[in-house]
């Protein structure tokens, strides 16, 4: 179960690489649309996947985050 979750995590992880190159190159709007549209859906169903398969939640300092030492505390999903 575990081992396809992380297939369709790295699967997601290569569509979005594949998405992110193609807008590096010359596109028509349409094309570009189309694109950002599947990259966006691309990232929403590997956060999905993600959520469901590491549903771990740290407790982090926020000043260990930004490098300062604020003393709240901010919730990071893994």
């Amino acid at each position: 179960m575990i081992d396809e979750k992380l297939a369709l995590l790295r699967s997601h992880r290569n569509n979005i690489g594949r998405y992110r190159r193609l807008l590096e190159t010359e596109l028509t709007e349409f094309e570009r649309q189309f694109i950002e549209r599947r990259l966006s859906e691309e990232r929403s169903a590997m956060e999905k996947i993600a959520a469901v398969t590491f549903p771990l939640s740290l407790q982090i300092p926020v000043g260990a985050i930004s490098g300062t030492s604020i003393p709240e505390t901010a919730s990071v999903r893994g």
